[in-house]
């Protein structure tokens, strides 16, 4: 079973690019895969991950081991995990996961790095001092979603993954996480992955969008080009699922019909072709590259001329 493949995908220094897609749809998997994290039953069968550091080196992802990749993960690039409420170790105080981070990492100085973590925990509203002298279940699931993000920045890695940093929390602390995510890039200026299926949080915070499908990238583009005029059936789906913001004429939500496929019995040409009301004999046969549709803009269809946004074009959709 593939659970990502044919992902082409460049981020830029300083930029923020959200994945987006259906739970399922290889988000996550790219990026653990991008920090080795797979677990023992997953493996990298083909494909080359490039990431350039400070020093202008070219570091080749899918190759590095021992010291290199230690190196790599977190004072390179850092992740922020789906289930960052309870990824904290519950039997260490706050300030103990900074120092026991730092020492894996050659910094010896607790007393720099206590200092340090209590910079960055001002950094995302928290109140230093007492944060650190805490243990996680003396925390709400904001604060320790805030320590996390406060966590993986330590080492000021370059790229930072964050993966559905809003899961579990209500809306309001869902709104003060957003504000200290932009906060902190304003003031770092690191590089992000923002991976979601929450389509406002990736209007919000991105600079580019990417869609997956079963695997694989369908459309990439500038937000604004992406969400305005998207140029792929599925992403035009998904954004038709999305409530229409207060103020706005109200239109009818309509889901994308059937089911995602199963990565074990693929259909054969384009993946989305048993969802998609634009489908022909071709996408059946043939899988799609990416299109260039605009400046910077891609997508993976055959038919991308067509593709719009009216809900009509959708009721015909086999069902």
């Amino acid at each position: 079973m593939q659970a990502v493949r044919g992902a082409t995908l460049e981020i830029r220094r300083g930029e923020a690019v959200a994945l987006i897609g259906e739970s399922g749809s290889g988000k996550t998997t790219l990026g653990l895969a991008l920090l080795r994290l797979l677990t023992r039953t997953a493996r990298v069968s083909r494909g080359r991950a490039r990431f350039r550091i400070g020093d202008g080196r070219t570091l080749e992802l899918f190759s590095l081991g021992g010291s290199d990749l230690r190196r790599f993960r977190w004072q390179e690039c850092a992740m922020v995990f789906q289930a960052a409420l309870n990824s904290l170790n519950p039997v260490l105080k706050v300030r103990d996961h900074f120092i026991e981070t730092a020492r894996a990492h050659g910094r010896k100085d607790d007393r720099q790095t206590s200092e340090r973590a209590r910079e960055l925990l001002r950094m995302v509203q928290l109140d230093g001092e007492r944060v650190l002298s805490s243990y996680p279940h003396e925390l709400s699931g904001g604060m320790r979603q805030r320590v996390s993000i406060a966590l993986s920045l330590l080492l000021e890695p370059q790229l930072i993954i964050l993966d559905e940093p809003t899961t579990a929390l209500d809306i309001l602390t869902q709104r003060a996480i957003i504000d200290v995510i932009r906060s902190l890039r304003q003031r770092l200026n690191f590089t992000m992955m923002f991976i979601s299926h929450d389509l406002s949080l990736a209007a919000e915070l991105a600079d580019r969008v990417a869609t997956m499908y079963a695997g694989e990238l369908v459309e990439v583009g500038k937000v604004r080009d992406v969400f305005y005029t998207p140029k792929h059936p599925y992403t035009v789906g998904l954004l038709n699922a999305v409530p229409p913001i207060a103020g706005e004429e109200f239109t009818p939500l309509t889901a994308i019909p059937g089911s995602p496929p199963d990565l074990l019995a693929m259909p054969s040409g384009c993946s989305f072709h048993p969802r998609c009301p634009y489908a022909t004999e071709l996408c059946v046969r043939q899988a799609p590259p990416l299109f260039a549709v605009g400046n910077g803009h891609q997508a993976a269809c055959f038919h991308w001329e067509r593709v719009t946004r009216r809900l009509d074009v959708w009721e015909g959709a086999v069902r």
